[in-house]
C-alpha cells in the first residue's frame, strides 16, 4: 500500500469527525454529537502521534492545511445553506467521504488478488469498522434517518467484503512465508 495514500486517510478521518460533529448539531442529536466529539479528540491524538513519527513533517503540515481549508469551506457552506436543505446536502457530502475512507483498502484489490495476500490491509480497523457500522445502522433505523441507514448499509457491506478477503487470503504472501520457513530451518 502506498504510504502517501494512508497519510491522506489520516486527514480525511479527522475532518470527517468535524463534519459529523456539525451534522450532529444540525440534527440536534446528542448521541451523534457526543460520539463524534470523542472521535474527534481521538483522531487529533492520532494525528499528533502520526506527526511525531512521520519522516515528512512538512508534508504533514501541508496536508493538514489543505484538509483544514476544505473542511472549513464545507462547514462555511453548511452555515450559509438554507436550513431546509443543509441536512440532506451535508449528509450527502459526509456519505461520500465515508465511502471513500472505508473503500480505500479496496483500491489495491488488484494487487491483493494478484499476490493472494491481504498484507497491508488494516485488519483491526476493518474488523472494528464492521462492528461500528452495524451499530450505527441499527441507530439509523431507530432514528429513521435515511443518511445514517444508507451510509451504514453500504459501509457494512464494504467492511464485510474486506473481512471476507482475510478469510480467502492470508495476511502474508506465500513467498514471504516460505522464505521465513527456509531461514528458520
Amino acid at each position: 500500500m502506498r504510504p502517501e495514500f494512508n497519510q491522506i486517510n489520516v486527514y480525511i478521518v479527522v475532518h470527517r469527525s468535524v463534519l459529523n460533529l456539525k451534522f450532529g448539531f444540525i440534527l440536534r442529536d446528542d448521541t451523534v454529537i457526543q460520539v463524534n466529539f470523542f472521535g474527534l479528540a481521538l483522531n487529533i491524538i492520532y494525528v499528533m502521534i502520526f506527526y511525531q513519527y512521520s519522516e515528512q513533517k512538512g508534508q504533514v503540515w501541508k496536508n493538514v492545511g489543505i484538509a483544514g481549508a476544505f473542511g472549513a469551506a464545507i462547514i462555511g457552506y453548511a452555515e450559509m445553506e438554507d436550513p431546509k436543505l443543509v441536512e440532506n446536502r451535508l449528509g450527502a457530502i459526509i456519505t461520500a467521504f465515508m465511502f471513500f475512507l472505508i473503500s480505500s483498502p479496496l483500491f489495491h484489490l488488484k494487487h491483493i488478488i494478484r499476490n493472494k495476500s491481504t498484507e497491508g490491509m488494516p485488519f483491526p480497523i476493518i474488523f472494528s469498522g464492521t462492528i461500528v457500522t452495524f451499530m450505527w445502522l441499527l441507530y439509523g433505523i431507530i432514528l429513521k434517518n435515511k443518511f445514517l441507514i444508507l451510509q451504514n448499509i453500504v459501509a457494512f457491506i464494504l467492511c464485510a467484503f474486506q473481512l471476507g478477503l482475510f478469510v480467502v487470503y492470508p495476511s502474508k504472501p506465500k513467498e514471504k512465508s516460505k522464505a521465513k520457513a527456509k531461514k528458520t530451518n
